[in-house]
């Protein structure tokens, strides 16, 4: 039986528009904790997503750049300034959502390029709640 993670994964892949795959990272660990899809995917690109998600959202030159914007804002706090990260490839849109309750995690939606973008940053954005209490 899935773990509560899981089933909360694969209810967003069910209300999120065309989505295809939604994976959940902990940035701190580097671990993918959980992923749901509707397809099968090689291994090693599975192993590579929980990287490649650290270094979009904290990369030294992504902290760099964040450092860079609070500084020139007067803003000093720790809190990151990259929140949302969109990327369109070919067939897909990739969503990343970085975590309110825990700004260390972020979850993954993975769309066909057929849904309506607005919907699925909407949809993306209410299951966001619900997946973070299911750490």
């Amino acid at each position: 039986m899935a773990n509560k993670l899981e089933q909360e994964l694969q209810a967003a892949i069910t209300n999120v528009p065309e989505c295809v795959a939604a994976g959940y990272v902990d940035l701190t660990t580097g671990m993918l904790l959980a992923i749901r899809t509707v397809d099968s995917h090689p291994a090693e690109v599975l192993e590579m997503l929980a990287a490649a998600t650290s270094d979009m959202f904290q990369g030294p030159n992504v902290v760099a750049i964040e450092n860079m914007f609070k500084k020139a804002r007067g803003v000093e706090d720790a809190a990151h300034y990259f929140n949302e990260m969109i990327v369109n490839s070919d067939n897909l849109i990739h969503v990343f959502i970085r975590g309110k309750q825990n700004p260390e995690h972020v979850v993954g939606f993975v769309c066909r390029k057929s849904a309506n973008l607005g919907m699925v940053l909407t949809k993306s954005r209410s299951s966001m709640p619900t997946l973070e209490s299911a750490i």
